[in-house]
């Protein structure tokens, strides 16, 4: 079963020569109980696809459905089985964390001693117990971006749109954001997360689709995507009397024709095998008795999918449409 269906979303900003099109005719599904992300940089439609299906935007054109219920039509249906958590936590500072996660069940209209319930579920959920009764103001980024999740959640929703969950986290606080969202996909929820972390969607996501000035222009799994600009390679640097030498086994190795940087006396292989083409290539190696100065495999970046995708890099852009949704807000968003 299809839990979001889009097709041919179209919204633009602004008039005339100011006109921004933020989704071109964008579509896209994802099946019940699994994971899309979106991947794209800033200014490529993902934040904008994900209001449009939250129903906090309308779109000019196209349709949408969540859940099977239509977007437009029956905005109040969606919202009692969404949740939605954006790019910066949506949480009152001078608030506990406890006292957070109650307003929010009230809002969602939740007796006292129901919202009282969830809220100490949810703390304890995301590891937040021993700080329910501080100050936001006082929680590290982490923290906050867990207590947003857990906002979010107050309802226990069918699906979850996670629009950039880990920007401004160091790499610890994103790995506990990918272990609480991977609990979350365990238990059943469909989530459509955006990113511009490729890792990120490489460890999360059952599909990504790439979406570059509001159209989807790929779509497939992590390693379906990194095949698109060469898959994996193998570096090594070695010293210059073994290059010629090392060069003949990267050939082998990588069944193909290895590139030489002749200055740094780098080989670089594509690869298809990856751990297994390293293992093979450090064998060789040591049995050639030629002892590399360094040895890694790469992987592609954002950057290597996007330019190959798209011909140019994954800048980061601050497209006009995103400064007019927050002056129609009246900020933050």
């Amino acid at each position: 079963m299809k839990s979001i269906v889009a097709e041919n979303l179209v919204k633009s900003y602004g008039k005339g020569d100011r006109e921004v099109k933020a989704l071109d005719h964008l579509s896209l599904e994802v099946e019940e109980g699994t994971v899309l992300s979106i991947l794209g940089p800033n200014g490529a439609g993902k934040t904008t696809t994900v209001r449009v299906l939250a129903t906090l935007l309308k779109p000019d054109s196209g349709r949408a459905t969540v859940g099977g219920i239509d977007v437009i039509n029956n905005p109040k249906a969606v919202r009692e089985i969404i949740g939605l958590s954006g790019q910066y936590a949506a949480v009152d500072e001078t608030l506990t964390g406890w006292d957070n996660l109650v307003m929010f069940g009230r809002l969602y209209h939740l007796s006292s001693q129901a919202a009282n319930a969830r809220a100490s579920e949810l703390l304890e959920q995301f590891s937040l117990t021993d700080a329910a009764k501080r100050p936001i103001k006082t929680f590290s980024g982490g923290m906050r971006r867990r207590l947003d999740l857990a906002a979010s959640l107050i309802i226990r929703p069918k699906v979850l749109f996670l629009d950039e969950p880990t920007t401004g986290l160091d790499p610890r606080g994103r790995m506990e954001m990918w272990k609480v969202i991977e609990k979350l996909v365990d238990e059943g929820v469909t989530l459509l997360l955006t990113t511009q972390y490729l890792e990120e969607a490489d460890q999360l996501a059952d599909e990504i689709a790439v979406i570059d000035r509001g159209k989807v222009i790929a779509r497939g799994t992590s390693d379906e995507l990194k095949t698109q600009v060469g898959g994996e390679r193998l570096e090594l640097v070695v010293a210059e009397s073994d290059l010629a030498a090392a060069r003949a086994i990267a050939d082998r190795v990588g069944n193909t024709h290895s590139s030489v940087d002749a200055g740094l006396r780098k080989i670089s292989t594509p690869v298809s095998t990856g751990g297994d083409a390293l293992v093979a290539l450090v064998r060789e190696l040591d049995l050639a008795k030629i002892h590399p100065l360094d040895i890694a495999l790469k992987r592609p970046s954002l950057d290597d999918v996007f330019m190959s995708l798209t011909g140019h890099a994954a800048e980061e852009i601050k497209e006009e449409s995103e400064k007019i949704v927050k002056s129609k807000k009246g900020g933050r968003s």
